[in-house]
């Protein structure tokens, strides 16, 4: 096995059709489904399903992708750095990302990413999830840091850590002295949460009805930093990530259980798209940031 063999195999993964990935790689697609034919029979294993009309991967093709992705971006990252200094690079940069992930996590990333390219230009849309798939479907973005797309859907999802949601109050609330609350102690309790168009709030609401729980919600918001701010000026209880809730004197953030509220959050983005270096680099850096978060 040769890195060409590899490098054949990203681009028919990402774009599923021979034809366009040959021209991306500049051979005829004959050469390109014998080299990919050349891989399949070193491994033992078919990579892509061809018997229909679409080209589709494997579960083998799924599994070899999601290991060799970030080997191939370290790959290019270090050709990079040998052929062009990073002040001289430009380019552009869209990303989608839920408002839990944009209190601390994505600006950190952002920052590391410009610190590394100055001259580049990046935009951070703040969205629901299930209009950030929409946005990627579109072209609108390039990358995303949000949840997992329904099945089917023609978005790659790359998992990056389980975080538990937080209940976050202020320090003279009743529970702030409590080291673990119950979901079904929520039950009348004053609240704020995300609003119901978001796939955090349907997360919870299956949450309060396994435990019986009705709680008192008398606000709902579209942005974590507001609800932050309004269970640290008011006696309402928010249920945040504690990824997005810096250390303060003035709240709590108390673990919560039976059941336990945990979500998966990843990077998305479109099967077709063709990824430049840059933001291979970006992807690596919010690898890096997740794997400290976690």
């Amino acid at each position: 096995m040769e890195l060409r063999h590899l490098r054949y195999f990203d681009a028919v993964a990402e774009t599923l059709n021979f034809t366009r990935a040959a021209e991306r790689l500049h051979v005829t697609q004959s050469t390109l489904s014998h080299q990919i034919k050349q891989l399949e029979e070193e491994l033992g294993t078919a990579l892509f399903d061809r018997s229909g009309k679409h080209v589709r991967m494997t579960e083998a093709g799924e599994i070899l992708r999601s290991h060799m992705t970030p080997a191939l971006e370290k790959i290019d990252l270090g050709l990079q750095a040998l052929r062009a200094p990073a002040d001289t690079i430009t380019a552009s940069i869209r990303l989608g990302t839920t408002s839990s992930f944009n209190t601390r996590m994505v600006p950190g990333c952002v920052a590391t990413l410009l610190n590394h390219y100055p001259s580049i230009q990046v935009t951070v849309e703040e969205l629901a999830a299930s209009t950030i798939i929409k946005r990627l479907g579109s072209g609108h973005l390039d990358l995303a840091v949000s949840y997992r797309p329904p099945e089917g859907s023609e978005l790659w999802f790359e998992p990056l850590y389980n975080e538990e949601l937080r209940l976050v109050v202020g320090i003279r609330h009743p529970l702030a002295r409590r080291r673990r609350v119950r979901m079904a102690e929520l039950h009348q309790v004053r609240m704020v949460l995300l609003g119901r168009q978001f796939l955090t709030r349907k997360l919870l609401d299956e949450c309060f009805d396994q435990a019986g729980a009705s709680p008192m919600v008398v606000a709902q918001l579209n942005s974590v930093a507001p609800m932050i701010e309004l269970v640290r000026q008011t006696d309402l209880a928010g249920v945040i990530a504690e990824t997005a809730v810096s250390q303060s004197a003035d709240l709590r953030v108390i673990p919560l259980e039976d059941p336990t509220p945990i979500r998966t959050p990843g990077m998305l983005w479109h099967k077709g798209a063709t990824r430049s270096p840059v933001l291979k680099h970006f992807a690596e850096i919010i690898r890096r940031a997740a794997g400290t978060a976690a």
